[in-house]
């Protein structure tokens, strides 16, 4: 009796792990690649599978989006310059079968491909448009992964460059050179800006050249903003036209009271020459 519970025992064990080795349960972002004795089958899931148990075996492939870090890699860009540029990749598996047989490790082959076609690809670009450009250098670096990574069953929909080292030295002449296009920018705004005051200078200076009253309202005008400020002291000059009436005026006043003082001394004069002519005839 006690060797037939054994039996028992053992059969069940037996059924069980062949059930658990038989039953599998896949979520939905996964699937599940059948091989049966070495050979493909189908891709399976998601939700309960039935295998059969020692005959076939199951890969399981997450469909999720897979974040990739693409280590820094030193490059030397087109104009000489070593750089150090580190990058990220968004990929996802969007075939099963593939992927589990067209390579080994789609995963180290993505980062692998993606480390090489980055050095190959910003080797070619210039330090400028590595700086100004990333936007077309991501779609050519996504665009040439993706070629790569297609027979594996695996889509890279996005590639950006994360950061972008240069030595400090090569700042410092990038700085420089910011510092002077930004002067030469101010010099030439500057400019432009003088250039377009004297021509409305120049304007003005036609209107009131034809219409010399106001010459007068603007000099009143600046006369009023200068008296704005209670420190200042104006000097109001007037214009001679309005003062030569009264020069003459006060210079033909002046000239008679100098003749009229003068007066007495004239007549003296006269009576003294007329008495030196005089003697000489009553002497003959």
């Amino acid at each position: 009796m006690t060797a037939v519970l054994v039996v028992l025992v053992v059969i069940v064990a037996l059924l069980v792990l062949l059930a658990g080795s038989s039953i599998r349960v896949l979520r939905e972002y996964e699937r599940g690649v059948i091989f049966r004795l070495g050979r493909l089958i189908d891709q399976k899931g998601p939700g309960l599978i039935l295998l059969i148990p020692i005959v076939d075996r199951m890969v399981r492939v997450s469909l999720r989006t897979v974040t990739l870090n693409v280590p820094p890699q030193d490059i030397i860009t087109r104009d000489n310059v070593t750089a150090r540029v580190n990058a990220v990749a968004y990929f996802r598996v969007v075939d099963p079968n593939r992927s589990v047989t067209e390579v080994e490790s789609f995963l180290q082959a993505t980062s692998q491909i993606a480390q090489t076609t980055l050095r190959s690809v910003l080797g070619k670009a210039d330090l400028d448009t590595l700086l100004s450009e990333r936007e077309r250098l991501n779609d050519d670096l996504q665009t040439i992964i993706d070629q790569q990574t297609e027979p594996w069953g695996v889509k890279v929909s996005v590639v950006e460059i994360k950061d972008v080292e240069i030595p400090g030295s090569m700042q410092q002449a990038m700085a420089r050179q910011a510092e002077a296009e930004r002067e030469r920018r101010a010099k030439v705004i500057n400019a432009e800006g003088e250039a377009q005051a004297a021509t409305r200078l120049a304007d003005a200076a036609d209107v009131i050249g034809r219409n010399p009253t106001t010459l007068q309202l603007r000099y009143l005008q600046s006369l009023r903003e200068i008296g704005n400020s209670p420190s200042s002291t104006i000097v109001f000059p007037l214009p001679m036209d309005l003062l030569k009436p009264l020069l003459q005026a006060t210079s033909s006043e002046s000239e008679a009271r100098a003749a009229l003082e003068r007066a007495p001394e004239l007549a003296a004069e006269t009576l003294g020459a007329a008495a030196r002519e005089t003697e000489p005839a009553e002497r003959e």
